[in-house]
Formats: structure tokens, C-alpha cells, sequence
């Protein structure tokens, strides 16, 4: 009868205390969630590349501790924690090369800054803007709203092409004209579009040049510099134009064609 009361009592002791654990660690996953949010939104406001890579090595940190609180705070001992811990931690270090190799490119991406936020990339195919930067992989989206998930480690151990980290980038066209067709008049028709399109910038100065004697044609090309901002409304603007003059101006756009001579022999 005694052991039965002192076994009911343990019971209600350690259920009360798991039950204060329990609520301590659903409290603290809230008030981490709260505080990510926070510190992420502000972080964002000045520096937009740092804003996940933040809040997503806060919230891991954070959710440590309060696992180290909870247990403490439910009975655990210390020194057998920390033992357990280092234990664990030399396991999951192993097991985890690849995600600590990972992390540590993260450190790279934030410290060197090759991108940011907003900028569209390409890795070896792989292209998109990126969305996010976190401790372990990068975020990118599509133009087709496709989402892509890229380890760090791929992005500091290969070479990343940056579309948008300077504000400017060059047009450049190739534009195939008849053999026949007057070279000087076809480069002013060409030069006479692009100085009335408003968003190509006139510094540097367009280039238009005759650059091929094709098989079937005189190929043209044409390098502008524009706005990252307005590059497709450039390029696409420019195919457009320049077709449309050439056809006012009676200039011909040729296609690939052969010339078939026939012999007929006499036995």
C-alpha cells in the first residue's frame, strides 16, 4: 500500500513537471517563431541577402536552447546532457558532411556576396532569380514560376554567371541582309532605329558594324547597352524595328537557298 502511494506520487511529481516542460517548449516554439519573423522582416529592410540566412540560423540556434532548457527543466542532468550531447553531435556531424559543407558555403555566399537577393543567376543550366538564401541551400525561381532548391556548396564550388549584378548589360543582335543590298544604308537603317528607341543608352555608343559574308547572307552585328530593367523590351523592340524599316526601306532579309544547274547531255 505504501509503495502504491509513493509510485502515485512520483507519478503526480513527475507529471506535473513534464506537463511545465510541455507547455515551456510550446510557449518557446512560439515566441521563436514570433521573434524569426521579427528579426527577419527588420534585417530585411537593410539588407535583403541577410534577412533568411538570419532567421534561419537564429531559429536552429534558438530551438537548441530551448531543447537544452526543456530537458534541463524536466530533470535531466547536465553533465549526462552534455554528454549525450557531444555524443550526438559527433554522430550527426558525420552524418551530415555534406549539409556542414553546405552551411559553411553559406557563410561564403553572405560574406563575399557574389549575389543577392533579386539577382538572376545561372550555374552550369540552372537559371532563375534568386528568392532566398539559407544556412544549408538557395532558393531560385524561374521565369515559368518553377522554384529550384540548390545547395550552397554547388554554388561556391561552381562557376555562377550574375545577370543583374551591374546595373547595365549589352543587347547584342545579328541581323542577315541580301548580298546585293547597299552595306551603308543598312547600318544607317539600323543606327536610325536604335537612336529613336528611348531606352537604349547612348554611352556607350551603339555598335553596328558588317561582321559576316555569310553563305546566304551579309550578316550585321549590333551591340546596345541598356538598363537591366528594360534589356527584353530592348531586345525584342529591335528584332521588330528593324524588320519593319528594313521592309519599308525595300531592304531584303534572305533564306538559305541553292543554286541548281541542270546539263543535259547529248549521246
Amino acid at each position: 500500500m505504501f509503495e502504491k502511494e509513493k509510485l502515485i506520487e512520483l507519478a503526480v511529481t513527475y507529471g506535473v513537471v513534464l506537463a511545465k516542460a510541455l507547455l515551456i517548449l510550446i510557449l518557446g516554439l512560439i515566441l521563436i517563431k514570433i521573434l524569426v519573423k521579427i528579426v527577419k522582416k527588420s534585417v530585411n529592410r537593410t539588407e535583403p541577402t541577410l534577412g533568411s540566412f538570419i532567421s534561419s540560423l537564429l531559429n536552429i540556434g534558438l530551438k537548441i536552447t530551448l531543447f537544452i532548457t526543456v530537458l534541463s527543466f524536466a530533470g535531466v542532468k547536465m553533465t549526462s546532457l552534455v554528454a549525450l550531447l557531444g555524443a550526438a553531435g559527433l554522430a550527426v556531424g558525420l552524418a551530415l558532411q555534406g549539409s556542414l559543407s553546405n552551411f559553411a558555403a553559406g557563410i561564403l555566399i553572405m560574406f563575399f556576396k557574389p549575389f543577392r537577393i533579386g539577382n538572376f543567376i545561372d550555374m552550369n543550366g540552372v537559371m532563375g532569380t534568386v528568392n532566398e538564401i539559407q544556412i544549408f541551400h538557395t532558393i531560385l525561381k524561374t521565369p515559368d514560376n518553377k522554384v529550384i532548391i540548390i545547395p550552397n556548396s554547388q554554388l561556391t564550388s561552381n562557376s555562377v554567371t550574375n545577370f543583374t549584378k551591374e546595373p547595365n548589360r549589352r543587347v547584342d543582335l545579328k541581323f542577315g541582309v541580301h548580298y546585293n543590298s547597299d552595306t551603308d544604308k543598312v547600318r544607317e537603317i539600323i543606327l536610325g532605329v536604335i537612336k529613336k528607341h528611348d531606352k537604349v543608352l547612348s554611352d556607350p555608343e551603339p555598335f553596328v558594324r558588317l561582321s559576316e559574308l555569310a553563305d546566304s547572307s551579309l550578316n550585321f552585328t549590333v551591340r546596345v547597352w541598356t538598363n537591366i530593367d528594360n534589356y527584353w523590351d530592348v531586345y525584342f523592340d529591335l528584332i521588330e524595328q528593324v524588320k519593319k524599316a528594313f521592309d519599308a526601306n525595300g531592304i531584303v532579309i534572305p533564306y538559305p537557298q541553292r543554286d541548281v544547274y541542270l546539263y543535259q547531255t547529248t549521246k
